[in-house]
């Protein structure tokens, strides 16, 4: 009995743990972030360029009119499998030039002609959608085709016969986002306008009203 009377006192004894106190109150949720903001290039397109379109092929639906689906960038590097930085170096500037991250590209084949295995990296490209794309059509129509050297206006003759354009860039110094100081290597590109008319005629059509300064004639500017 006097053993348990001892152990009841210590017990009594024994401070009890200070708590963790209060909870702190949870911090108030930050302000939504403001939407951005519509590309003008795609307002022009659906106030202007789209009701003229119609007018002109004389489309009965709305949904055959030609609108741009998607543009693609890419870019080869012969020299990537010998020269990896260079290929990270492309990487880089094409992610700069379009606001996205670019995917490597690798052969599908082995070609032993140029010494090339399956699978290795050879290149990098982008697919632009959505908003990026009108974005990324706006600053090349307006600010990097007036840079190009020696411009005399787009090639008419460049489409597949399916309604897609295809323009082929010398080098990539004709953005402004490329630094001068950091370019490793100058190198070109492809970028593939993919719309969707399934005529020539209408995606020429089409990219004319959107701005591109086609060879020969004047550019329309967008609103």
């Amino acid at each position: 009995m006097a053993d348990i009377q001892e152990k009841k006192d210590k017990k009594e004894k024994k401070q009890p743990k200070p708590g963790k106190g209060p909870a702190e109150a949870p911090a108030p949720p930050a302000p939504p972030a403001e939407p951005a903001p519509r590309p003008r290039l795609l307002d022009h397109y659906e106030q202007h360029v789209r009701p003229k379109l119609q007018q002109q092929f004389g489309y009965t639906n709305v949904h055959e009119i030609p609108k741009l689906v998607k543009i693609v960038l890419n870019v080869g590097m012969g020299d990537a499998p010998k020269n990896p930085k260079a290929l990270e170096a492309a990487v880089a500037e094409l992610g700069a030039i379009t606001g996205q991250k670019a995917l490597v590209t690798r052969s599908k084949k082995a070609i032993a002609n140029f010494n090339l295995r399956q699978g290795v990296p050879i290149g990098c490209s982008v697919t632009l959608r959505g908003a990026r794309m009108y974005e990324f059509l706006d600053r090349f129509v307006s600010v990097a085709v007036p840079r190009m050297r020696d411009f005399r206006g787009l090639p008419t003759k460049s489409f597949d016969g399916r309604g897609n354009y295809t323009l082929g860039l010398k080098e990539q110094m004709i953005f402004p986002e490329i630094d001068y100081d950091k370019v490793e290597q100058i190198h070109g590109m492809d970028i593939t306008f993919v719309t969707s008319a399934h005529r020539d005629d209408g995606a020429l059509a089409l990219l004319r009203e959107l701005g591109m300064p086609f060879r020969g004639e004047a550019p329309v500017a967008a609103a």
